[in-house]
């Protein structure tokens, strides 16, 4: 997968930018505030048709202008693609060749990225709330059922929420609605946590060869799903679907209560564990960080298992956040199979050795030069 071009309209502090021809390794060089983040922002965004830095759409908008516009011209194994998508606060288009696609799920998947950031850090040692961003973001760009099942759930979930919120002190009668949201939020729950395992379960076999390698066989990385009602290993939906029912019902007096949804897969976690010590509690910080490259450089090879050929790297200043060893693993990953985009500061932070023969773009006031 080759990013050929990319052309901004209105997207942040772009007003109108068009880039040609990118090589293989793409240096993206600026200081702070001048737009190089945005850049490859809008990449992932162009794959995933949501920002890995804010929910709010209104954000990726230039400041006073109706609407943010995003294309690429892009080539996969089995031809090119133009990709399209705008933004503005009555929603999102995308296109694909200049077919407007009914729904997004349509069009995620047709460019996918692998993105790296600082903040990826924390999807070791940050909440579980990171951590399951990390599998829905992932999980969705190779199996855009799952961003189905994902939005039925979150809106059953609010839907129930809201219902258990008027219930408290109600006799059976009043509750039997509930009944009814319970069905139809394991309905959909049941189909994310048994993709979230198989998915775990695929990254596990490529993060744990990773990891010796980066290690030199002394750590051996482990992978632990932890759903809120079901163990880490059963796939068959059937004992999924009665496994959450069942704990539903145990949770239902403490559910009123509170009103709100005590289980569900919006209340899983995942765990590393490196020579079987928990990573998040008792891992060294070069632990910590291991763990979460181990995981991206992962990402790379399963996407490339599962659609049958490499993602495009998107590494935003991460390179400075990586100590020489670890930039050299990283580099010597990507340099030879994957098309890459470096954010950094300066090219003196960089392992340049590595990085001979990149392009190299210089940002400032949201202004590109090659």
């Amino acid at each position: 997968m080759f990013v050929n071009n990319i052309s901004l309209l209105n997207y942040r502090n772009y007003e109108s930018l068009r880039l040609d021809s990118f090589g293989d390794v793409n240096l993206i060089i600026g200081q702070n505030a001048q737009g190089k983040t945005n850049l490859v922002e809008a990449l992932f965004v162009l794959a995933l048709t949501k920002s890995h830095r804010t929910s709010k759409d209104r954000e990726l908008i230039s400041f006073e202008a109706a609407s943010s516009h995003i294309s690429a011209e892009i080539n996969k194994k089995y031809g090119a693609l133009k990709l399209e998508l705008s933004l503005s606060p009555q929603g999102k288009k995308a296109k694909i060749n200049g077919l407007e696609q009914r729904k997004l799920s349509d069009f995620i998947g047709s460019l996918n990225v692998v993105m790296f950031a600082p903040e990826d850090l924390e999807i070791v040692k940050g909440t579980p709330g990171v951590r399951r961003r990390f599998l829905d973001m992932e999980i969705g760009q190779v199996a855009p059922s799952y961003l189905f099942h994902l939005q039925q759930y979150q809106k059953v979930l609010l839907q129930r929420n809201n219902l258990l919120k008027t219930l408290w002190g109600k006799d059976d009668s009043q509750q039997a609605m509930l009944d009814v949201w319970n069905i139809q939020l394991v309905e959909h729950g049941v189909k994310i946590v048994k993709k979230r395992k198989q998915f775990i379960k695929k990254l596990q076999k490529w993060a744990e060869s990773i990891h010796q390698g980066i290690t030199n066989g002394i750590e051996e990385l482990r992978l632990q799903y932890l759903p809120s009602f079901s163990d880490g290993e059963e796939e068959d939906e059937a004992v999924l679907f009665e496994s959450f029912m069942i704990k539903l019902s145990q949770l239902k007096e403490q559910e009123l209560r509170r009103g709100m949804t005590l289980a569900g897969p919006h209340r899983d976690d995942l765990a590393f564990f490196i020579n079987d010590k928990e990573v998040q509690t008792y891992g060294s910080q070069g632990q910590q960080r291991t763990t979460a490259l181990s995981l991206k450089l992962a990402e790379i090879e399963l996407i490339q298992e599962e659609i049958g050929e490499y993602p495009v790297l998107l590494l935003d200043d991460v390179l400075s956040e990586l100590d020489p060893y670890r930039q050299t693993q990283l580099i010597e990953t990507f340099q030879t199979k994957v098309q890459t985009f470096i954010t950094a500061t300066g090219i003196e932070s960089l392992n340049t050795d590595k990085l001979k023969g990149a392009s190299i773009y210089h940002v400032h006031n949201g202004q590109v030069d090659s």
